[in-house]
């Protein structure tokens, strides 16, 4: 194996904490080599709080990381920075960066607003030296499902109804799977969105159980997105999706010759409508000993996704940040392509934008003819 890529995030909040927990889980792949904060204390209380005790490597985190200032981690001379900070404060960390002619990955979205995404192109879209830490593509489920889509199993793919996650990361997993693998033909749309609210039970937060079993109003937003030349996305997110557990992610993806629908599969073949299903390897119930791990995932019986983490027991998140940090580090290094470009993540959030847009004044908003189309 080559060396870990190395990296340096700037930012202390919840992203950072994530991302080098992930290291200390996997340290043959992925080493972090500074925190930048607005103070070495908040810094040091980053590396600090991300320890995982199951780990045994955890320890020497506080040891190796620099926490002094961006000039400091720059002359570490990481493989590429990752600006973790809040939108507002995204773009001037980019330009920062790409200014000393580093390479930046930029987490989601990478600046507030439509004029921000603009400006930000105009800054260092020309650079090359951007890309985006847009991670549900890489989801084992859904690497899965682009890699059936890319071996044209069924078909053209032109609908995806999506109701998992929200906003930009439900538009990029659309742009992807209708563009078969290569999101870039796939850009603007036009937008139409409305809201609904009624009472659910939601009793899962970020901050933990409430123990309220009781109902209160939840706000789902409907958007149909219209791609041109028939290719369609229907949004559909209640708020706190990611969280209540009496609520499914569920995904179809409708093509020319086909349909999938989560983990099963309708196509028609030259002996007529076949019906498959992936199946994913899941070691540790029963009586196996192999440890709680996702090994592969499969279709008619050939490997389509292969986890390289299953050794460090990470959640599927997890999974789909690692790869994006580790494919990042490989295309700095010249070693692989670009994981996620800018101008992709650009679209994204402009149309998470217009779906917010659309919903609030009941009317289609269009995207089009932006400068990194």
């Amino acid at each position: 194996m080559s060396a870990p890529v190395r990296f340096a995030v700037v930012g202390t909040g919840w992203r950072t904490r994530f991302m080098l927990r992930l290291a200390a889980m996997a340290p043959e792949a992925l080493e972090p080599v500074a925190v930048v904060g607005r103070t070495p204390s908040r810094a040091r209380d980053a590396v600090r709080e991300a320890r995982v005790d199951a780990s045994p490597h955890t320890a020497h985190l506080d040891d190796r990381l620099a926490v002094d200032g961006l000039d400091h981690a720059l002359s570490l001379r990481p493989d590429f920075v990752v600006a973790a900070v809040p939108w507002e404060a995204s773009p001037g960390v980019i330009r920062d960066v790409v200014a000393a002619g580093v390479p930046v990955l930029a987490e989601t979205p990478p600046a507030p607003d439509l004029d921000g995404l603009r400006a930000l192109w105009d800054a260092v879209g020309a650079s090359g030296l951007v890309q985006v830490a847009e991670q549900y593509t890489r989801m084992p489920g859904h690497a899965a499902r682009i890699a059936l889509l890319e071996r044209g199993v069924i078909g053209a793919p032109h609908t995806v109804e999506l109701s998992s996650t929200h906003l930009y990361h439900a538009v990029s997993l659309m742009r992807t799977m209708l563009g078969a693998g290569d999101a870039s033909r796939v850009t603007g749309a036009t937008v139409t969105a409305r809201t609904f609210t009624a009472p659910m039970v939601d009793p899962l937060t970020p901050a933990g159980w409430t123990g309220s079993g009781e109902p209160e109003p939840r706000t789902t937003t409907i958007a149909t997105l219209d791609f041109g030349d028939g290719r369609m996305g229907l949004y559909d997110f209640v708020d706190n999706q990611w969280w209540n557990p009496y609520l499914h992610r569920r995904i179809v993806i409708r093509g020319s010759h086909g349909e999938i629908a989560d983990d099963a599969v309708l196509r028609l073949t030259p002996d007529g409508p076949v019906g498959s299903r992936l199946e994913h390897r899941r070691t540790g119930h029963d009586l196996n000993f192999e440890g709680n791990a996702l090994w592969h995932s499969s279709f008619d019986g050939e490997v389509v996704y292969r986890n390289a983490w299953h050794a460090s027991r990470m959640s599927e998140d997890d999974l789909a940040v690692a790869q994006i940090l580790l494919d990042t580090g490989r295309w700095a290094r010249g070693e692989g392509p670009e994981p996620y470009p800018l101008a992709q993540g650009l679209w994204d959030h402009a149309l998470g934008l217009a779906i917010v847009e659309s919903a609030r004044t009941r009317a289609d908003v269009v995207v089009a003819d932006q400068p990194w189309g």
